[in-house]
């Protein structure tokens, strides 16, 4: 008997007998030495892997420059990680040890704390071990075999998990490497002198398979790559991600807060972040009229019975406030979600279909009750306020108004520089049970939803399988900030469950006089203002837009003589309807520009004996420096068109 092995350019060879990956890899020769890990009928092996011993398989050599290659070099730089722990500390009880974007890390339970002080001990260790390039070594055991062996390691959390998540498992895999062994799926490298140039990040707190009422873990953060130009770059995106994180730069510019005394995950807006928020919502105010938009206002809260038939109070259990028992029995619950009291509204009178499309917009505000440890600054929050609006159209209505709500999407991107995005579609898993509504019903949303997505000018478009919303797919919204990082933003929602007789029973009635159910789509530009502004805070840095920065100009003195012109000039900065502030202290000219640039006001006006004298103002630019003397009223025609046109300057590369 004779095993086909066919590759992805169609080549066919022939083997006979027991044949492993690293046997057909040793046949190719030096074009497939680079190799880490292959692909065998779409499933990743490591170089040990045995083939059938006859029939045809798929077999795809992967090397460093494959991104499957990177993620299994960075799992077994994780077992490294684990095997240098093990060897530096006492106690070691191994968790789980997986792959992240752009990294690994891995849960230890110890006696004793791990510290940030004890990494470069740990990757001093680490480095011993890669140098002695030992192989990772996989083998099998049956099911209670592998609970006797993980119980003579003294591993008792893969013991249960080997007894509650592996419970139905007859077989498990383990690596070894050296002295150490883990229970593990695998692929691996091959040995880890394949490893390349790594570092170890940080420490933190978790819990044993996620769960607060479980055993607490530490847990280590690490990162790894084929190249120490690859990590250089990524360590620097690290160091400048510090430097804009938005709780820091909300900090330190005095946008919002977060009082413990008020609540974890309850965001406050202070003087200067709510100007931003009030410019960012009169901005998709004044688009969402100009579309056709009508404004509404609905309650923060309504009866549970109202989110049981939306689906939302069953879907978004773990994830709500419990509900507010009332002393008639009544119960209510702070709202998860707008749409169902938007329904409220289109079901409040009968409707044509001279009627539709109908589009209500608000600015609603919505509460979930996000774990503690996920809570994340503006980021992830645990009331926050969507630019939502939901569409009740025809289902002949649904590729236009779709595209409608893609195109705004874009505008207000494009408006605030976020040009580098791509659009994710939302599909139904199949296999998943979350999802209501007919099989018929979502094929006929998916088709009508990508055919739209299709038709576009979109720069990307991606499926994700899995991604819908429990009552319909789904567009996202991918935007990558100036540091590369993905932010799921804006989303546009199709939606045939919700309007349906199952749900609200929405009808309209049409040319033909008979009742029909309307499309519902659902749709936000940037998903809530929070994360919106965060995002905008990392993405700036700080440095916002002349049309959204909180203060605009600041007017500076070189001498307290000049602060009475000083003074007219900011009254008339005020009177144009420009957001300044003057600095009349008796400190340094230089002083007081640097203290104006650090806290990124866009433009200085600078005024001495010469500007008072001719009646103009020294204009500095934030990103460009001095600009030299302007009339006042030159200076603020300038200032008023770049308000007007929104328009967004690229600061200069650090």
């Amino acid at each position: 008997m004779k095993l086909k092995v066919r590759f992805p350019d169609g080549k066919l060879w022939e083997f006979s007998g027991p044949v492993q990956v690293r046997d057909v890899v040793a046949r190719l020769g030096e074009p497939a030495r680079s190799a880490l890990v292959a692909e065998l009928d779409g499933q990743l092996v490591g170089l040990d892997a045995w083939l059938p011993e006859s029939g045809e398989v798929c077999l795809r050599l992967i090397g460093p420059s494959e991104p499957e290659a990177l993620q299994v070099m960075r799992h077994s730089c994780a077992h490294v990680m684990a095997r240098a722990v093990m060897r530096l500390f006492e106690g070691v009880q191994l968790g789980f040890g997986p792959t992240v974007e752009n990294g690994f890390y891995y849960d230890f339970g110890l006696p004793r704390p791990i510290s940030e002080e004890d990494l470069p001990r740990i990757e001093a260790e680490m480095a011993r071990i890669i140098q002695q390039d030992e192989p990772f070594e996989r083998f099998e055991e049956p099911h209670q075999r592998a609970i006797t062996l993980c119980q003579e390691l003294g591993q008792l959390l893969k013991v249960e998990h080997l007894q509650e998540g592996l419970a139905e498992e007859k077989h498990v895999s383990f690596y070894r490497q050296g002295e150490f062994i883990d229970l593990c799926r695998g692929p691996h490298v091959p040995s880890a002198g394949r490893i390349g140039p790594f570092k170890l990040l940080s420490v933190a707190g978790a819990y044993w398979k996620g769960d607060a009422s479980r055993q607490q873990l530490q847990r280590i953060y690490g990162t790894a790559w084929f190249s120490q130009q690859e990590l250089d770059q990524y360590l620097h995106q690290l160091e400048e991600a510090k430097r804009r994180d938005h709780r820091v730069v909300g900090r330190r510019l005095e946008l919002f807060m977060i009082e413990p005394a008020v609540g974890s995950g309850l965001v406050f807006w202070l003087p200067k972040g709510a100007i931003i928020r009030r410019e960012l919502e009169n901005f998709i105010y004044a688009e969402l009229l100009r579309r056709g938009y009508q404004p509404v206002y609905t309650p923060v809260l309504g009866r549970v019975q109202l989110y049981e038939t939306s689906g939302h109070y069953p879907y978004y259990a773990d994830s709500q406030f419990p509900p507010i028992q009332m002393a008639d029995g009544e119960r209510f619950l702070l709202r998860p979600m707008n749409c169902p009291h938007h329904i409220m509204i289109y079901k409040s009178k009968p409707r044509s279909y001279r009627d539709l499309p109908l589009r209500l917009a608000e600015f609603g505000l919505v509460h979930r009750f996000e774990q503690s440890g996920e809570l994340t600054g503006m980021i992830r929050v645990r009331g926050f306020t969507q630019d939502d609006a939901h569409i009740f159209c025809t289902e002949d209505q649904v590729a236009e108004e779709f595209r409608g709500c893609v195109e705004m999407t874009q505008y207000v991107f494009k408006t605030l520089g976020l040009e580098n995005y791509y659009v994710r579609l939302g599909l139904r898993d199949p296999k998943s049970q979350k999802y209501v509504g007919s099989e018929a019903v979502w094929q006929r949303a998916e088709e009508a939803l990508q055919r739209v997505c299709e038709q576009m000018n979109l720069p990307e478009l991606q499926l994700g399988v899995g991604e819908a919303a429990f009552y319909g797919p789904k567009a996202d919204f991918i935007v990558h900030d100036c540091l590369g990082r993905p932010w799921q933003l804006g989303t546009v929602q199709l939606d045939y469950n919700l309007p349906s007789p199952e749900r609200f029973g929405l009808q309209y009635i049409g040319p033909d006089n008979q009742p029909h159910q309307p499309v519902m789509i659902h749709r936000a530009p940037l998903g809530s203002f929070e994360r919106f502004v965060g995002m905008l805070i990392e993405h700036y840095g700080g440095a916002f837009p002349l049309w959204l920065a909180p203060e605009q100009v600041r007017v500076m003195i070189v001498s307290q003589k000049f602060e009475s012109y000083g003074r007219e000039v900011l009254a008339k900065l005020h009177s144009a309807g420009i957001r300044a502030t003057g600095d009349w202290r008796p400190e340094k000219i230089n002083a007081k520009i640097r203290e104006a640039q650090l806290e990124m006001v866009p433009y200085m006006f600078i005024l001495g004996g010469r500007e008072m004298e001719q009646g103009t103002v020294s204009v500095r630019d934030r990103n460009q420096g001095d600009l030299g003397p302007m009339t006042l009223q030159t200076a603020i025609d300038k200032l008023q068109q770049e308000i007007a046109q929104k328009l967004y300057r690229k600061p200069p590369a650090r």
